[in-house]
C-alpha cells in the first residue's frame, strides 16, 4: 500500500485542516533537573508493559545524549511531514534496533552448578551475542577530556496535534481523543500492518510479536481520569516532569510554553506538532587542560542543541541565565520558581494532584 496515496485522513477536517481537541494535554521535561536515573522508566515499565510480547517494550525511555538512541539511530529514520505536509519518506526499525529483551543462562549459573566455572550471559531474540540495548550507550556522552559532555533526554509518545502515525493507519486505529488530545491506538481495529511505526518520525511505538499488534504510551490516561498523573511524572525524583493543559494560562505547562518561551518541542521541523516539550540543558564552560575556564564556549555545543531544539535555544538558554541570575541576587523570579517546584505536587501537575493510594 502507497501510504502517501490512501485516503484515510482520520482527525482531519474535509478542507485538510487538522482537527483540533478541546483541550491539549502536554509535558515539559525540565532536563536540567533529569538524574538520569530511570525511576520513571521502571515506572511505567511495571504498570503498562507487563503482558506477554511486551518485554522488550519501553514506552518511556532516558537516552543519553548526544547518543544514538532508542531504537538506534531513530534521528536518522524518517517520518513525520515535510514543509508541504507530504509524508517524509521513513523506514522501519527492526527488533535489534530497539534492543529487544535478552534471555541469561541462569539456570546453568544459579542452578545447574556450573556457577564457578560459568557466568552470566545475554542472548537477544536470535539466540545471539546483543549488540545493541535500549541504553546501550548511557552515560557515554561526546567530546573529549577535559570537555567531555553528556545530558539526559527522556522521551514517550509525543501526543501530537498532527500525528502521522494517525494518518498512516490504513484501519484507523489510530485516535486522538477530543478531550485531552491524547493519542491512542484501538487493540481491536489494529492488525499489526506497522505503517505507523514507520510513519512516526520519534519512533516511539513499539510491536508486540505475540498479540500481533501496535503499542505505544497511553499518557496513563486511566489514571488521568481519576486525577492522579501519569506513573513517570509522579514517581519522578528529580520533580522534572510537568503535566496540564496548554489552554491553562495559569498553569506551568502554559507558562513555560507560551509566556516564558523556554520549553521547546524535540525536532520540530518532523512536522507533527509535539505536545512534548523541553526546557533545554545549562551547559559549563568549556575548559583548558590546565583546568581554566573559558567563558566564552559552552562546554555543550550550542549547535548539537539547536539540531534538537531548533534556533530559538539560544533565546531560552538566556532568559533562563538571566532569571536564575535574578534569583541569585535575591529578587523575585517567577520563572524559577515554576522551575524549583516548591509544592508538590501542586505546582508541576496541578489538575492531577490525587494520591493513587487513597482511591
Amino acid at each position: 500500500m502507497d501510504l502517501t496515496d490512501h485516503a484515510v485522513r482520520i482527525g482531519r477536517e474535509l478542507d485538510g485542516q487538522i482537527v483540533r481537541p478541546k483541550r491539549q494535554l502536554a509535558m515539559v521535561f525540565d532536563l536540567n533537573k533529569c538524574l538520569g536515573c530511570q525511576t520513571c522508566v521502571v515506572s511505567c515499565k511495571t504498570q503498562w508493559t507487563r503482558e506477554e510480547g511486551m518485554e522488550g517494550q519501553w514506552w518511556n525511555v532516558v537516552n543519553t545524549m548526544p547518543g544514538q538512541g532508542t531504537p538506534k539511530d531513530w534521528e536518522t529514520m524518517g517520518g513525520g511531514f515535510a514543509p508541504d505536509g507530504q509524508a517524509r519518506p521513513s523506514c522501519l526499525p527492526d527488533r535489534e534496533a530497539y534492543g529487544d529483551a535478552w534471555q541469561f543462562n541462569q539456570e546453568e549459573v544459579l542452578f545447574g552448578g556450573q556457577g564457578k566455572e560459568s557466568y552470566l550471559q545475554p542472548k537477544n531474540f536470535k539466540g545471539e551475542k546483543p549488540t545493541w540495548g535500549p541504553n546501550w550507550d548511557e552515560d557515554e556522552g561526546a567530546g573529549q577530556y577535559p570537555n567531555s559532555h553528556f545530558f539526559y533526554l527522556p522521551r514517550l509518545c509525543n501526543h501530537c496535534t498532527h500525528p502521522a502515525c494517525l494518518e498512516a493507519c490504513p484501519r484507523g486505529a489510530i485516535y486522538k481523543r477530543e478531550k485531552d488530545g491524547i493519542v491512542l491506538i484501538d487493540d481491536q481495529k489494529c492488525k499489526g500492518y506497522r505503517f505507523c511505526m514507520e510513519a512516526c518520525p520519534y519512533k516511539r511505538i513499539y510491536y508486540n510479536h505475540v498479540a500481533e499488534v501496535s503499542q505505544k504510551c497511553t499518557f496513563c490516561f486511566p489514571r488521568l481520569e481519576k486525577g492522579v498523573a501519569p506513573a513517570c511524572a509522579r514517581q519522578c525524583p528529580g520533580r522534572l516532569r510537568f503535566v496540564g493543559y496548554l489552554d491553562d494560562e495559569q498553569g506551568p505547562i502554559h507558562k513555560l510554553v507560551h509566556q516564558w518561551k523556554v520549553a521547546l518541542p524535540l525536532h520540530a521541523e518532523f512536522g507533527t506538532q509535539p505536545n512534548v516539550y523541553y526546557v533545554p540543558p545549562l551547559s559549563p564552560p568549556k575548559v583548558s587542560p590546565a583546568g581554566k575556564p573559558d567563558l566564552s564556549e559552552p562546554r555543550i555545543p550550542r549547535e548539537y542543541l539547536h539540531s534538537l531544539f531548533g534556533p530559538r535555544v539560544d533565546e531560552a538558554l538566556a532568559v533562563i541565565e538571566a532569571e536564575k541570575a535574578k534569583k541569585a541576587r535575591g529578587e523575585a523570579s517567577e520563572l524559577m520558581d515554576i522551575l524549583i517546584v516548591y509544592r508538590w505536587p501542586q505546582d508541576i501537575f496541578p489538575d492531577f494532584t490525587q494520591d493513587p493510594a487513597t482511591l
